[in-house]
């Protein structure tokens, strides 16, 4: 945390840089709040700087209800969009996609296939669907790689819903088909 004088000077002016890297109580309202906050500051005699809104808290003072500390950066509120699209890709990776659709998953996550389908474009440069179809094609090939398993049970471990599905698009991702593939690559069992 900056030192006392840093922290007053950034609060006085509403210094973005020092949003979430300390909070401010105001002992005579019993509020704490960021740096970043539009009300009129405090007279500096009666406040106090903390490290983290939960020594705020812990020292009495409750959140201010204007500069909302709970959305400050670093905060699980702050991170909010790339918390769920990590969670969203986690479940995509465990075949979340492989025999359900982008809705089911979005209301796994509690919001709506539309908000996922930007929280996507935003973040990861891709939808739900393409990064499945890649989770996919990468499974496939590590299966092609690793083992012997016909080409039927490759596509439905990897999680294709049918074994022409998985030609086409393993084909269109590596411009070959399967078999071809596998005949180059050494087996490891």
């Amino acid at each position: 945390m900056p030192e006392a004088a840093e922290c007053e000077r950034a609060r006085v002016r509403r210094d973005r840089r020092y949003d979430g890297r300390f909070f401010s109580g105001v002992r005579t309202t019993r509020i704490y709040c960021r740096p970043v906050c539009p009300v009129r500051p405090a007279l500096g005699r009666n406040v106090t700087f903390y490290p983290t809104a939960a020594a705020a808290e812990a020292a009495g003072f409750r959140p201010c209800l204007r500069c909302r500390p709970e959305a400050a950066p670093f905060s699980p509120a702050w991170q909010g969009s790339r918390t769920t699209v990590h969670r969203a890709m986690r479940l995509i990776r465990d075949g979340a996609l492989d025999g359900a659709r982008v809705e089911d998953l979005a209301a796994r996550l509690g919001i709506g296939s539309r908000h996922l389908g930007r929280l996507f474009e935003r973040q990861v440069g891709a939808s739900p669907l393409q990064v499945a179809r890649t989770f996919r094609v990468q499974r496939a090939k590590r299966l092609l790689d690793q083992t012997r398993l016909p080409m039927t049970e490759i596509a439905a471990r990897a999680g294709f819903a049918s074994l022409r599905r998985f030609n086409a698009v393993f084909a269109e991702v590596y411009g070959q088909p399967p078999g071809r593939l596998r005949r180059r690559a050494p087996v490891a069992a």
